[in-house]
């Protein structure tokens, strides 16, 4: 079930799955029933019920759900984060409640406490009627955020609106990388641009993202054009082009290579689903 002016999600699947490439936007998923793994190249993290994930940055990641039978499928209530109301909330928060975080990593693991259950719960009951979608769910939602802020993802977060601090400048660059997955990446000149030797930002963009910016852009490219063949009639070439790849038979040796299937073969794979 997907409320679409939102974009909360609440998910049940019957069985485990294979490994999947998606790009998670900033989210709070929170398992009820089951469990997950989510991860990118170099860092995974098992999400068990109860427990609930923050992705605090928009992440290439590969997840696959681990526990979940057709007795007890895996549940889970996943709901996308306004980091324009992560910083306002942020504002208003007195000096002596920041927390500190060691971990960089744009993915964070804690328990999901009862109250921020029943809030996400009412959420969605909110969400089914226009009166209590319009009326109460932007309520609730700004609650969800501010618990956030104050419970144990509080850190993840608040270090996002910390002006001219390392988490922020590797946001401004991910989404400059984003804004444009054609335009040719020089690591060096976009360091520069968030005001960041070189060196620095490497490490720093690896340890926030788990992986590098080159790979960043790579995947994002890779998970673009998959969602272009399946979603649009466009021709091979085209999408290769579009996503800034010189060559198409490069494209799809490397579409190959992470997703296990050729372009073509991916999109009659698609069609006779």
């Amino acid at each position: 079930m997907t409320h679409k002016e939102s974009g909360a999600v609440f998910l049940t699947h019957p069985s485990t799955t294979q490994h999947d490439a998606n790009v998670y936007r900033p989210l709070l998923c929170a398992v009820l029933q089951g469990a997950k793994e989510v991860g990118t190249s170099t860092r995974t993290l098992s999400v068990q019920a109860g427990q609930s994930l923050i992705v605090s940055n928009a992440l290439p990641v590969v997840s696959r759900i681990t526990e979940a039978t057709p007795e007890r499928p895996y549940v889970a209530l996943v709901f996308p984060l306004d980091l324009d109301l992560v910083r306002g909330l942020a504002s208003s928060l007195p000096q002596s409640s920041s927390k500190r975080v060691s971990d960089p990593f744009s993915i964070c693991l804690a328990d999901t406490d009862d109250d921020m259950k029943s809030a996400l719960l009412r959420y969605f009951q909110q969400c089914e009627t226009e009166e209590t979608r319009h009326m109460l769910s932007p309520i609730t939602a700004r609650e969800i955020h501010a618990r956030l802020l104050i419970g144990q993802h509080g850190g993840t977060l608040q270090k996002l609106v910390w002006h001219e601090n390392t988490s922020s400048r590797i946001l401004a660059a991910t989404h400059e990388i984003r804004s444009d997955l054609a335009n040719p990446l020089v690591v060096g000149e976009l360091a520069g641009r968030v005001g960041m030797s070189s060196s620095a930002f490497f490490e720093q963009f690896k340890a926030v993202t788990g992986t590098s910016p080159l790979q960043y852009q790579k995947d994002l490219r890779l998970l673009h054009a998959r969602n272009e063949l399946q979603s649009t009639g466009a021709k091979i070439s085209e999408i290769a082009y579009g996503v800034g790849y010189e060559s198409p038979a490069q494209f799809s040796r490397e579409y190959a290579r992470k997703f296990g299937r050729s372009p073509r073969q991916d999109r009659v794979f698609e069609t006779v689903q």
